[in-house]
Protein backbone atom coordinates (compact mmCIF):
# COMPACT_ATOMS: atom_id res chain seq x y z
CA UNK A 1 0.00 0.00 0.00
CA UNK A 2 1.74 3.15 -1.22
CA UNK A 3 5.36 4.22 -1.56
CA UNK A 4 6.80 7.37 -0.06
CA UNK A 5 10.04 9.33 0.24
CA UNK A 6 11.47 12.21 2.25
CA UNK A 7 14.66 14.17 1.61
CA UNK A 8 16.75 16.70 3.52
CA UNK A 9 19.91 18.12 2.03
CA UNK A 10 21.33 20.53 -0.50
CA UNK A 11 18.74 22.21 -2.69
CA UNK A 12 18.04 20.36 -5.94
CA UNK A 13 15.25 19.98 -8.52
CA UNK A 14 12.34 17.79 -7.49
CA UNK A 15 12.79 15.74 -10.65
CA UNK A 16 16.25 14.60 -9.60
CA UNK A 17 14.68 12.96 -6.55
CA UNK A 18 11.32 11.79 -7.85
CA UNK A 19 11.60 11.17 -11.61
CA UNK A 20 15.18 10.63 -12.76
CA UNK A 21 16.54 7.76 -10.60
CA UNK A 22 16.29 4.34 -12.30
CA UNK A 23 13.86 3.05 -9.65
CA UNK A 24 12.32 6.42 -8.80
CA UNK A 25 9.10 7.03 -6.94
CA UNK A 26 7.60 7.68 -10.38
CA UNK A 27 8.48 4.14 -11.49
CA UNK A 28 7.42 2.67 -8.15
CA UNK A 29 3.88 3.78 -8.95
CA UNK A 30 3.58 0.85 -11.37
CA UNK A 31 6.68 -1.30 -10.73
CA UNK A 32 7.71 -1.27 -7.06
CA UNK A 33 10.49 -3.72 -6.30
CA UNK A 34 9.95 -4.29 -2.58
CA UNK A 35 6.28 -3.53 -1.90
CA UNK A 36 4.76 -6.27 0.25
CA UNK A 37 1.09 -5.39 -0.22
CA UNK A 38 -0.41 -4.33 -3.55
CA UNK A 39 1.37 -3.94 -6.88
CA UNK A 40 0.17 -0.68 -8.47
CA UNK A 41 0.06 2.73 -6.78
CA UNK A 42 -2.34 4.55 -9.08
CA UNK A 43 -4.85 6.09 -6.66
CA UNK A 44 -3.26 9.50 -6.45
CA UNK A 45 0.09 11.08 -5.64
CA UNK A 46 1.50 14.17 -4.04
CA UNK A 47 4.68 16.08 -3.36
CA UNK A 48 5.34 18.70 -0.70
CA UNK A 49 8.39 20.93 -0.49
CA UNK A 50 9.82 23.85 1.45
CA UNK A 51 11.03 27.13 -0.05
CA UNK A 52 13.94 28.94 1.57
CA UNK A 53 12.75 31.32 4.26
CA UNK A 54 9.20 29.93 4.42
CA UNK A 55 8.45 27.34 7.15
CA UNK A 56 5.07 26.40 5.61
CA UNK A 57 5.44 23.86 2.79
CA UNK A 58 3.79 23.93 -0.61
CA UNK A 59 1.98 20.90 -2.01
CA UNK A 60 1.02 19.53 -5.41
CA UNK A 61 -1.44 16.61 -5.31
CA UNK A 62 -3.61 14.80 -7.82
CA UNK A 63 -6.22 12.04 -7.61
CA UNK A 64 -4.94 10.04 -10.61
CA UNK A 65 -1.74 8.11 -11.24
CA UNK A 66 1.50 10.05 -11.30
CA UNK A 67 2.31 8.86 -14.84
CA UNK A 68 -0.87 10.49 -16.18
CA UNK A 69 -0.06 13.98 -14.94
CA UNK A 70 1.17 16.14 -17.80
CA UNK A 71 2.28 19.06 -15.61
CA UNK A 72 4.51 17.26 -13.13
CA UNK A 73 7.54 16.98 -15.41
CA UNK A 74 7.77 20.74 -15.92
CA UNK A 75 7.07 21.44 -12.26
CA UNK A 76 9.73 18.98 -11.10
CA UNK A 77 12.26 20.41 -13.55
CA UNK A 78 12.14 23.98 -12.24
CA UNK A 79 11.16 23.69 -8.56
CA UNK A 80 14.16 23.25 -6.27
CA UNK A 81 14.12 22.42 -2.57
CA UNK A 82 16.30 21.11 0.21
CA UNK A 83 13.38 19.46 2.03
CA UNK A 84 10.81 17.25 0.26
CA UNK A 85 8.16 14.64 1.08
CA UNK A 86 6.35 12.78 -1.71
CA UNK A 87 4.12 9.72 -2.07
CA UNK A 88 2.25 7.57 -4.58
CA UNK A 89 -0.96 5.96 -3.32
CA UNK A 90 -2.67 2.59 -3.43
CA UNK A 91 -5.98 3.19 -1.66
CA UNK A 92 -6.97 0.94 1.24
CA UNK A 93 -10.61 1.42 0.23
CA UNK A 94 -11.90 3.29 -2.78
CA UNK A 95 -13.61 6.57 -1.96
CA UNK A 96 -14.70 9.93 -3.30
CA UNK A 97 -12.14 12.16 -1.59
CA UNK A 98 -10.04 12.57 -4.75
CA UNK A 99 -6.76 14.40 -4.22
CA UNK A 100 -7.67 15.22 -0.61
CA UNK A 101 -6.91 11.58 0.20
CA UNK A 102 -3.44 11.71 -1.34
CA UNK A 103 -0.37 12.30 0.80
CA UNK A 104 1.29 14.39 1.89
CA UNK A 105 -1.15 15.70 4.46
CA UNK A 106 -0.12 19.03 5.92
CA UNK A 107 -0.63 21.37 8.84
CA UNK A 108 1.58 24.26 9.88
CA UNK A 109 5.22 23.30 9.24
CA UNK A 110 4.54 19.56 8.90
CA UNK A 111 4.13 17.14 6.01
CA UNK A 112 2.91 13.58 6.67
CA UNK A 113 2.42 10.31 4.80
CA UNK A 114 1.16 6.85 5.76
CA UNK A 115 2.23 3.71 3.92
CA UNK A 116 0.03 0.85 5.10
CA UNK A 117 -3.51 0.14 6.22
CA UNK A 118 -5.46 0.12 9.46
CA UNK A 119 -7.03 -3.27 10.05
CA UNK A 120 -10.78 -3.14 10.65
CA UNK A 121 -11.07 0.48 9.53
CA UNK A 122 -13.13 2.45 10.44
CA UNK A 123 -14.69 0.59 13.36
CA UNK A 124 -11.38 -0.40 14.95
CA UNK A 125 -10.34 3.23 15.53
CA UNK A 126 -13.71 4.49 16.76
CA UNK A 127 -12.54 4.50 20.41
CA UNK A 128 -9.53 6.67 19.50
CA UNK A 129 -11.71 9.28 17.80
CA UNK A 130 -13.32 10.03 21.15
CA UNK A 131 -10.01 11.35 22.43
CA UNK A 132 -9.63 13.88 19.63
CA UNK A 133 -10.96 17.45 19.76
CA UNK A 134 -14.22 17.66 17.81
CA UNK A 135 -12.76 20.30 15.50
CA UNK A 136 -9.98 17.89 14.45
CA UNK A 137 -12.50 15.19 13.57
CA UNK A 138 -14.82 17.53 11.70
CA UNK A 139 -11.95 19.03 9.73
CA UNK A 140 -10.44 15.74 8.52
CA UNK A 141 -9.12 16.34 5.02
CA UNK A 142 -10.32 12.93 3.79
CA UNK A 143 -12.42 10.03 5.02
CA UNK A 144 -9.74 7.38 5.08
CA UNK A 145 -7.52 5.64 7.60
CA UNK A 146 -4.44 7.71 6.77
CA UNK A 147 -6.23 11.00 7.44
CA UNK A 148 -7.36 9.81 10.86
CA UNK A 149 -3.88 8.53 11.73
CA UNK A 150 -2.59 11.97 10.74
CA UNK A 151 -5.16 13.60 13.05
CA UNK A 152 -3.86 11.45 15.92
CA UNK A 153 -0.27 12.42 15.17
CA UNK A 154 -1.16 16.08 14.76
CA UNK A 155 -2.95 16.19 18.11
CA UNK A 156 0.25 15.03 19.77
CA UNK A 157 2.39 17.52 17.87
CA UNK A 158 0.10 20.37 18.84
CA UNK A 159 0.27 19.12 22.41
CA UNK A 160 4.03 19.64 22.40
CA UNK A 161 5.41 16.21 21.49
CA UNK A 162 8.53 16.01 19.38
CA UNK A 163 8.05 14.50 15.92
CA UNK A 164 9.53 11.08 16.72
CA UNK A 165 7.60 10.73 19.97
CA UNK A 166 4.35 11.70 18.24
CA UNK A 167 4.84 9.00 15.61
CA UNK A 168 5.92 6.31 18.06
CA UNK A 169 3.03 6.87 20.46
CA UNK A 170 0.50 6.98 17.62
CA UNK A 171 1.78 3.75 16.10
CA UNK A 172 1.56 1.94 19.44
CA UNK A 173 -1.93 3.32 20.13
CA UNK A 174 -3.27 2.36 16.70
CA UNK A 175 -1.56 -1.05 16.78
CA UNK A 176 -3.19 -1.78 20.14
CA UNK A 177 -6.63 -0.78 18.85
CA UNK A 178 -6.23 -2.46 15.45
CA UNK A 179 -3.73 -5.33 15.64
CA UNK A 180 -2.04 -6.40 12.39
CA UNK A 181 -2.25 -2.87 11.00
CA UNK A 182 0.60 -1.68 8.79
CA UNK A 183 1.86 1.65 10.05
CA UNK A 184 4.83 2.99 8.15
CA UNK A 185 4.54 6.70 8.93
CA UNK A 186 6.69 9.50 7.50
CA UNK A 187 6.85 13.05 8.87
CA UNK A 188 8.99 16.13 8.31
CA UNK A 189 9.03 19.74 9.45
CA UNK A 190 11.59 20.75 6.84
CA UNK A 191 14.47 20.44 9.31
CA UNK A 192 14.21 16.80 10.43
CA UNK A 193 12.58 13.55 9.34
CA UNK A 194 10.80 11.03 11.56
CA UNK A 195 9.55 7.68 10.27
CA UNK A 196 8.37 4.29 11.47
CA UNK A 197 8.86 0.84 10.01
CA UNK A 198 5.83 -1.21 11.07
CA UNK A 199 4.67 -3.83 8.63
CA UNK A 200 6.33 -2.72 5.38
CA UNK A 201 9.74 -1.80 4.04
CA UNK A 202 11.72 1.32 4.93
CA UNK A 203 15.23 2.30 3.83
CA UNK A 204 17.54 5.27 4.24
CA UNK A 205 20.53 6.67 2.37
CA UNK A 206 23.16 9.04 3.73
CA UNK A 207 24.35 10.55 0.47
CA UNK A 208 28.10 11.07 0.00
CA UNK A 209 27.46 14.52 -1.44
CA UNK A 210 25.37 15.51 1.57
CA UNK A 211 21.77 14.93 2.55
CA UNK A 212 19.57 12.10 3.81
CA UNK A 213 16.87 10.18 1.94
CA UNK A 214 14.27 8.05 3.74
CA UNK A 215 12.11 5.93 1.44
CA UNK A 216 9.89 2.89 1.23
CA UNK A 217 12.50 1.36 -1.04
CA UNK A 218 15.78 2.40 -2.70
CA UNK A 219 15.40 4.50 -5.83
CA UNK A 220 18.68 3.20 -7.26
CA UNK A 221 21.26 0.46 -6.66
CA UNK A 222 23.64 2.52 -4.54
CA UNK A 223 25.18 0.02 -2.06
CA UNK A 224 25.00 2.59 0.74
CA UNK A 225 21.23 2.19 1.16
CA UNK A 226 20.43 0.69 4.59
CA UNK A 227 17.24 -1.18 5.45
CA UNK A 228 15.43 -0.19 8.63
CA UNK A 229 14.36 -3.17 10.77
CA UNK A 230 10.66 -3.69 11.31
CA UNK A 231 9.22 -2.19 14.52
CA UNK A 232 11.66 0.71 14.46
CA UNK A 233 11.49 4.50 14.81
CA UNK A 234 13.86 6.48 12.58
CA UNK A 235 14.94 10.05 13.31
CA UNK A 236 17.08 11.81 10.70
CA UNK A 237 18.69 15.15 10.02
CA UNK A 238 20.68 16.22 6.98
CA UNK A 239 23.74 14.45 8.40
CA UNK A 240 22.67 11.81 10.93
CA UNK A 241 20.25 8.91 11.28
CA UNK A 242 19.18 7.36 14.60
CA UNK A 243 17.20 4.13 14.91
CA UNK A 244 15.19 3.20 18.01
CA UNK A 245 13.35 -0.14 18.41
CA UNK A 246 9.60 0.09 19.05
CA UNK A 247 7.91 -2.32 21.42
CA UNK A 248 4.81 -4.28 20.58
CA UNK A 249 1.76 -2.88 22.44
CA UNK A 250 1.55 -5.99 24.65
CA UNK A 251 5.19 -5.59 25.66
CA UNK A 252 4.66 -2.09 27.05
CA UNK A 253 2.88 -3.53 30.10
CA UNK A 254 5.60 -6.15 30.70
CA UNK A 255 8.72 -4.91 32.55
CA UNK A 256 11.91 -5.81 30.73
CA UNK A 257 15.55 -5.70 31.77
CA UNK A 258 17.35 -2.44 30.92
CA UNK A 259 18.79 -2.47 27.43
CA UNK A 260 20.32 -0.05 24.98
CA UNK A 261 17.35 1.18 22.98
CA UNK A 262 19.08 3.35 20.49
CA UNK A 263 21.37 2.40 17.68
CA UNK A 264 23.04 5.22 15.77
CA UNK A 265 23.48 4.78 12.04
CA UNK A 266 25.37 6.99 9.67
Amino acid sequence: MCRHLAYLGPEEPLGRLLLQPPHSLYQQSWAPRRQRHGTVNADGFGVGWYAEGDPVPARYRRAGPIWADQSLTDLARVVRSGAVLAAVRDATLSGADAEAAAAPFAAGPWLFSHNGAVRGWPDSLAPLVQGLPAVDVLSLEARNDSALVWALVLARLRGGDQEGQALADTVLEVAAAAPASRLNLLLTNGEAIAATAWGDTLWYLSRPGGGTVVASEPYDDDPHWQEVPDRTLLAASRTDVLLTPLKEPDDILTPAPPASAKEPRT
